[in-house]
């Protein structure tokens, strides 16, 4: 496929956000020239509208005109970007109009809607109007989207990002701050709860937040319930001996849930290479064999494999050597990036557009071009970039330009003006 323009619209805030950043990141690795929207950027800002002390009324208008405002900033970015594809993580604050203004300018569109379709409805209101909606489960999910007029749904499940997932070598303090026999990091689920209470008695950290309230899981919870960065939960999977992953459950009873999706976690202990024990899923045997990952059915079972695994570290080590192969084979976010590329083009007809700019080396002079290899290199661009991408990167640099950077901006602006002209 030709190197593509793909604009990343990111949520103000939660799980999909960082996820986000490794689409990017893949799509860069990948060639293809990836911008963000950051719409981080205005999360404080929509936050302050709580504290005017206004009407619950009041409030939602602002909130909801306040939205309205970053749809039109996410316009405003594709009109300047012109992107080949926009892709919006679940919850990016794209509204309605501003994805049927999409449609009628001919942008192409695609979702990946990283959550749970059973617990977060809104799916129905914005499915049918994206060109592709890619899903971490599947039946009944694609019929329920097909219902409404979505034919064109995708299983992508979730991956890791093998330059950032990865083995680290940790100092000794990093691994007396993050290490333990055996911890979790995840928001407190009322199942997690329950389920944790029985492995008091082991050498157990606790870290991420929602635990707020149980005084039984009080002593292990790690800096006092606070967000941990996406860098330190990389620090706390190299440093602790068993990783918990018991999947999330709003239904307190049900310790294993025994549910479809894969949560990132999975994929991101894998290609840390650090051991985990994992409830099982019905869509596991999709994603790995039976002996590149350790799962447990039930809390008996899990207390088994605590002990067995504490005791026989190499048959730990060797299940974890096996299921990062797994992943960095199969499961990385480069990997989901080239599938979604893939189906938006068996999907949509004509797309992608071809390109008719000439490449970048051609157009330079020839005391240019001798060096451009060595910036496309630094920009992570490939050969047969097109001039106006090259100028794109080179803008969106930080700090001082070089004399190549200036070279190819000041070239830019004497073909603006001279065609201008002509």
């Amino acid at each position: 496929m030709q190197h593509l323009r793909i604009l990343v619209i990111l949520p103000l805030y939660g799980g999909s956000l960082p996820i986000g950043r490794y689409v990017a990141s893949a799509l860069r690795e990948e060639g293809h020239l990836a911008e963000v929207f950051e719409a981080p950027e205005f999360h404080s800002a929509y936050e302050s509208l709580k504290d005017l002390r206004v009407t619950t009324d009041r409030l939602e208008y602002l909130q909801n005109s306040f939205l309205n405002m970053i749809s039109q900033a996410v316009l405003a970015k594709v009109e300047t970007f012109e992107p080949d594809l926009v892709i919006s993580m679940a919850q990016a604050p794209l509204n309605q109009q501003a994805l049927k203004r999409l449609r009628r300018d001919g942008v192409a569109t695609a979702m990946w809607f990283v959550e749970d379709f059973r617990l977060f409805t809104y799916w129905k209101a914005f499915a049918p109007l994206y060109d592709v909606f890619a899903v971490i489960q599947k039946q009944p999910f694609f019929n329920e989207l097909e219902a409404i007029g979505q034919p064109n749904a995708l299983y992508l499940p979730l991956a890791a990002q093998p330059d950032f997932h990865k083995p680290l070598e940790l100092s000794s303090v990093e691994k007396r701050k993050f290490g333990s026999a055996v911890s979790f990091m995840g928001a407190g689920y009322p199942n997690r709860r329950l389920a944790f209470r029985e492995l008091i008695n082991h050498d157990l950290k606790i870290w991420g937040t929602e635990w707020e309230g149980d005084h039984v899981l009080k002593p292990f919870i790690q800096m006092s319930g606070a967000r941990v960065s996406p860098e330190d939960c990389v620090k706390i999977f190299n440093a602790t001996r068993i990783n918990l992953n018991l999947h999330s459950s709003v239904q307190a009873e049900e310790l294993v849930t025994f549910g479809d999706f894969i949560n990132p976690r999975t994929f991101e202990l894998a290609a840390c290479g650090a051991f985990q024990l994992v409830d099982k899923r019905s869509l596991m045997p999709d994603a790995f064999r039976d002996d590149e990952l350790a799962t447990f059915s039930s809390m008996d079972e899990l207390k088994e494999m605590i002990g067995y695994f504490l005791a026989h570290p190499d048959e730990a080590e060797a299940i974890a050597v096996r299921s990062r192969a797994r992943v960095l084979a199969d499961h990385t976010y480069a990997a989901r990036m080239r599938t979604l590329l893939e189906f938006t083009a068996e999907c949509l007809e004509g797309w992608p557009k071809p390109k008719r700019e000439t490449g970048a080396l051609a157009q330079l002079p020839p005391e240019l071009a001798a060096d451009i290899g060595l910036l496309l290199g630094r920009l992570g661009l490939p050969d047969d970039v097109s001039f106006p991408d090259l100028v794109w990167a080179v803008r969106q640099q930080q700090g001082k330009l070089s004399d190549l950077d200036t070279a190819i901006l000041f070239l830019d602006e004497w073909q603006k003006l001279y065609f201008k002209r002509a």
